[in-house]
């Protein structure tokens, strides 16, 4: 890839990971609508890697108290909010594990499709707008149960199609479960953590047995800083705006976004 693709792809990731509007989707738009060469997976969950940089250190005190409490009630230690919720998080972080593994090989074959992007982006954002309408959505991440945990895991599960948005789905989840809106943001970024570690970790060692070059592993690393430093600043100012405009704006970009995708496609 040139260094124009690259970066552009990597801001485009460090923009939209935590957004509720599909990171994945919007990185295979750029090859289907500017006739680039497909990146592939490995590209895409190397730029995920940047951005899951960049949530350890936004949340860094909070990832710390919950590894402790975590490894604490490991030993024996007594059971606290923080370690209830590493392991709700765990908990959640199950199935989209699962069907990574399962279906992983048959998303990148057939999932990677710019009707399937329109059609996921316009009705999942229904589903978010109607999840944010909902009354009484104020519970905090120390309200949580272990089924409210489930479901917003077997939410996530739905990422691996390209369009849907992992943060949306996680966050559309959190808010049927009556979370705040910054509490369901706040779990959804965590919920990141466990999930984009282990899909990266599997690319990488996918990565070395292909024998890549040096000048491959710098062009990953680049992708990674760049994608790292834009997703930071984007989970500090989406917190801000989601608290005042809720999740409207990212509903009406959905529904744009999709329909612009109809038109492009029906129009070849």
């Amino acid at each position: 890839m040139e260094f124009l693709q690259i970066t552009f792809l990597a801001i485009l990731q460090g923009v939209t990971e935590f957004l509720p509007i599909s990171s994945s989707g919007h990185l295979i738009l750029p090859a289907e609508l500017f006739g680039w060469e497909d990146q592939g997976l490995v590209f895409d969950v190397s730029v995920h890697v940047g951005s899951l940089f960049a949530v350890l250190y936004y949340f860094r005190g909070h990832v710390i108290e919950l590894g402790t409490a975590w490894l604490r009630s490991l030993t024996g230690g007594q059971a606290t909010s923080q370690s209830r919720l590493a392991w709700l998080i765990i908990l959640a972080t199950v199935p989209a594990g699962l069907a990574g593994l399962l279906f992983n090989d048959l998303v990148e074959q057939y999932g990677r499709s710019i009707l399937l992007i329109a059609f996921t982006s316009i009705f999942f954002a229904g589903l978010l707008y109607l999840a944010d309408r909902r009354i009484g959505s104020n519970r905090d991440l120390s309200d949580l149960n272990w089924k409210s945990a489930t479901l917003i895991g077997l939410a996530q599960m739905l990422a691996l199609i390209p369009g849907t948005s992992r943060s949306g789905a996680t966050m559309t989840a959190g808010l049927f479960a009556n979370l705040s809106r910054h509490a369901a943001a706040q779990f959804s970024f965590l919920l990141a953590i466990p999930i984009i570690a282990a899909s990266g970790l599997l690319k990488v060692l996918d990565f070395y047995q292909l024998g890549a070059s040096v000048s491959d592993w710098v062009t990953l690393l680049y992708g990674v800083i760049v994608s790292g430093v834009v997703s930071y600043f984007c989970i500090h100012y989406f917190l801000k705006l989601i608290e005042r405009l809720g999740f409207l704006p990212f509903v009406i970009y959905r529904i744009v976004l999709g329909l612009m995708l109809f038109g492009v496609y029906f129009s070849r």
